[in-house]
């Protein structure tokens, strides 16, 4: 019965008491709180360490000190962001309680983050941490400079200093009121141009003296000319009355559009190409930016290129820069087969700028692209309820341990392969494969992995595949409709799994690597005692002896079944097994075959423990992995099995 009551807990069913520590709450730390003023509508956000979901535990940012001269403690829910960071919410219930709802005050005490545990009933707290809070019913802003002539382009970010900006959200928006009169370049009349509202962007989350706002081209419109008149600086909250700042008399000199420069100098099918330079637009009705290249592209290895000359339509990024994807579907796509064909355009670039009716064209730039191979990014993103899984395992506080070892065993299954795994969400391709790891398997059907992306794609004609989530296309098919990789169904490989029954492959090495760590079996979780780290160890060591060794070998295995699992699952999303052909699975079984059916996967295998594995693509497989990623690293040499 104790052990049914433990696994409940671990679950997440919520527990009165426990014997079993919450070990995810023994590192809580509280390390900051921003910003240092607030209004009604202000969110504070917290940081610190070893925050949980609300399922795991009910979070609490008490503030205990001194406010308008009196003693308050405060107590606000906190809402989960990520292990790291926790918000809690400004109302005016809060200005009352600590006596700031007829007047700014400060508050002066010690912040602490008190979290209820679900698993052990227990109640956790931070160390405090002393707070200084300036509190008030609303703010008036103050401008100590703000740029005020000058050489400038259409949406260029005007810089302005002072006080008491609104953070935007609920506290409502500081804006830029632009009055004044456009004299256009050969001309002598000033025009009157209606007045413009423009919202000011704090310079940081939490910067109320410093912000900026755009020139944008309501404004003056595109073309050059000289603007004059002047800058209000207005806070406008969601409720209440607007509070300004006196008017600043400004002269600008518009410039039309230009472009500085361009990067990466070669970029792949997919990936963006950032260009930067001035006065471009975008992002509303009537305006856009396009690019024009002109000059010659020279196919890898020719001996001579061929001249081109096309229209490309970036995304509108900022005033200052725009991008553009490499893609098949525009002028340049159709011009160059950007699979199989690299080389090198040599040439000139200019801007083509809409506006309102107006259209301008830039002067143009020299510039250099080269076309390189494809190459398949892949992100790989660890959900909570994955992290929230490793408790099932005593494995939680070892996450980033594990997470290392996936990264190192699916780089290493795809060994010379123009692929590249990352853990953050990519800034540089727009077309991308993500795969998520979760927790359960939300099919129900105790799965260690699925792609859900709808049919087999052949040659890796989609670089964009998405294994999470649910794909209702597969679910029309009659198949599970979700995807990714779920750690809590490798239980299945205990001979006494947590839940639910044992696989056909169950195996006792499992329970030997494991069985030291699960709350289930009444042992003791990884904790305080991997201080210092897990020593290096390999699966030849395992299972191991030593505490210390058992903790790596956990941290060996766990990351070796996560990986092979990736590793798997990514191939049937580039067009695997029996690349061209039918099937998702290779015939027969071999030994160390990376895509053979999961039953003939065996745990050892997967876990690349006591000499077996690491399971690696057959001879045909790895040749097509090649052939659609290419590589300028020379191919492995190592042994393959036979397709």
């Amino acid at each position: 019965m104790r052990r049914a009551l433990v696994l409940a807990c671990v679950a997440g069913a919520g527990c009165a008491s426990s014997t079993v520590p919450d070990v995810a709450l023994e590192g809580l730390a509280l390390t900051g709180v921003a910003p240092d003023t607030v209004v009604p509508g202000s969110t504070l956000a917290i940081e610190g360490d070893s925050f949980v979901e609300a399922a795991w535990g009910e979070s609490t940012l008490v503030l205990a000190g001194q406010a308008g001269g009196a003693d308050v403690e405060l107590r606000l829910p906190a809402a989960f962001v990520d292990y790291d960071h926790m918000t809690a919410a400004i109302d005016d219930l809060v200005l009352v309680d600590l006596h700031a709802d007829a007047g700014p005050t400060t508050f002066v005490g010690d912040a602490t983050l008190e979290v209820v545990s679900a698993v052990d009933g227990k109640t956790y707290r931070s160390d405090p941490l002393a707070l200084s809070l300036d509190v008030a019913p609303a703010l008036t802003p103050t401008i100590g400079s703000l740029e005020q002539s000058g050489v400038i382009f259409v949406n260029d970010q005007l810089e302005v200093t002072g006080d008491g900006f609104l953070l935007g959200g609920g506290e409502g928006q500081t804006v830029a009121v632009v009055r004044g009169c456009f004299t256009p370049q050969g001309m002598t009349t000033c025009a009157p141009v209606a007045d413009q509202v423009v919202a000011v962007a704090p310079a940081g989350p939490f910067a109320r003296d410093r912000g900026s706002f755009r020139f944008v081209p309501a404004i003056a419109g595109i073309r050059g000319g000289t603007f004059t008149g002047t800058v209000t600086i207005e806070n406008r909250p969601e409720a209440g009355a607007a509070r300004a700042a006196g008017a600043v008399d400004v002269s600008y000199d518009l410039v039309t559009a230009q472009i500085f420069q361009i990067d990466p100098p070669a970029a792949s099918l997919g990936q963006y190409v950032e260009i930067s330079g001035g006065g471009f637009v975008g992002g509303e009705a009537g305006a856009t930016t396009e690019v024009r290249l002109q000059g010659t592209f020279t196919p890898t290895g020719a001996p001579g290129g061929r001249a081109v000359d096309l229209v490309l339509i970036p995304e509108f990024v900022a005033g200052e820069r725009v991008r553009y994807v490499i893609n098949t579907n525009d002028a340049l796509g159709m011009a160059i087969d950007l699979r199989t064909v690299t080389g090198s355009f040599q040439g000139t670039i200019r801007p083509i700028v809409r506006y309102g009716g107006d259209t301008v064209t830039g002067p143009a730039k020299t510039v250099s692209l080269g076309i390189a191979p494809v190459k398949q990014v892949v992100y790989l993103d660890f959900r909570p309820s994955y992290v929230e899984a490793l408790r099932g395992f005593g494995l939680r506080a070892v996450d980033a341990a594990i997470r290392q070892r996936v990264l190192t065993v699916v780089r290493e299954a795809y060994p010379a392969v123009n692929i590249e795994f990352r853990t953050t969400p990519p800034a540089d391709f727009a077309l991308f494969s993500l795969v998520e790891i979760h927790g359960p398997d939300p099919n129900g059907m105790g799965l260690f992995g699925y792609d859900n992306t709808p049919g087999k794609d052949n040659g890796n004609q989609r670089l964009y595949d998405r294994l999470g989530g649910v794909n209702a296309a597969t679910q029309q098919d009659g198949f599970p409709g979700y995807g990714g990789v779920f750690i809590e169904s490798l239980m299945g490989f205990s001979q006494h799994p947590a839940a639910g029954e044992s696989l056909p492959g169950a195996d006792p090495v499992f329970d030997q690597i494991f069985d030291p760590f699960r709350p289930d079996r009444g042992d003791v979780i990884v904790g305080a005692d991997l201080a210092g780290g897990a020593p290096t160890i390999d699966g030849s060591a395992c299972p191991a002896s030593s505490r210390r060794d058992r903790i790596a070998c956990a941290v060996w295995t766990m990351g070796g079944l996560i990986g092979t699992t990736l590793a798997h699952e990514i191939g049937h999303s580039l067009g695997l097994a029996n690349p061209g052909g039918d099937g998702f699975h290779n015939a027969g079984d071999e030994v160390d075959r990376l895509m053979d059916a999961g039953g003939d996967r065996p745990f050892l295998e997967r876990g690349i423990l006591q000499g077996q594995g690491p399971a690696v693509f057959c001879d045909g497989e790895y040749d097509y992995l090649r052939q659609i990623l290419p590589s300028a690293q020379p191919a492995d040499t190592g042994p393959r099995p036979p397709c």
